[in-house]
């Protein structure tokens, strides 16, 4: 098998204490991360191509952009599903990081209560 333009992968599990931003240190809610988040979108991309790859080739990240757009409890089951849009071989050593963050400033009750009405 090769890997090719829509081949697809998929990652899920249910948000546990360990995934919250509050057990990662990335803020002080028990909601899922967005460092677990991230985790969760590159294991999928995981999934979608190195099962794939030759004996002695394996993938690793190099760059993402993400946005977190809700809140998700302890115990909601959270998946990310991944597709391969484009393919580029390349052998150079060059930057090893960059990144943007961005940080977002909730009211704590109001975000509590949408939490409590999502089941959470």
């Amino acid at each position: 098998m090769t890997i090719t333009i829509g081949t697809k992968g998929m990652r899920e599990f249910i948000v546990e204490e360990k995934h919250t931003a509050y057990h990662l240190g990335s803020g002080g809610v028990l909601v899922f991360s967005t460092p677990s988040m991230v985790s969760l979108m590159e294991g999928a991309s995981v999934n979608a191509i190195d099962p794939l790859l030759p004996q002695g080739q394996m993938s690793v990240g190099i760059e993402i952009s993400a946005k977190h757009l809700a809140a998700t409890p302890i115990g909601k089951r959270v998946w990310a599903e991944a597709e391969v849009v484009h393919i580029e071989k390349w052998d150079e050593h060059e930057l090893i990081g960059e990144a943007t963050h961005t940080r977002f400033i909730i009211d704590l009750d109001r975000y509590t209560q949408r939490l409590q009405e999502k089941g959470g």
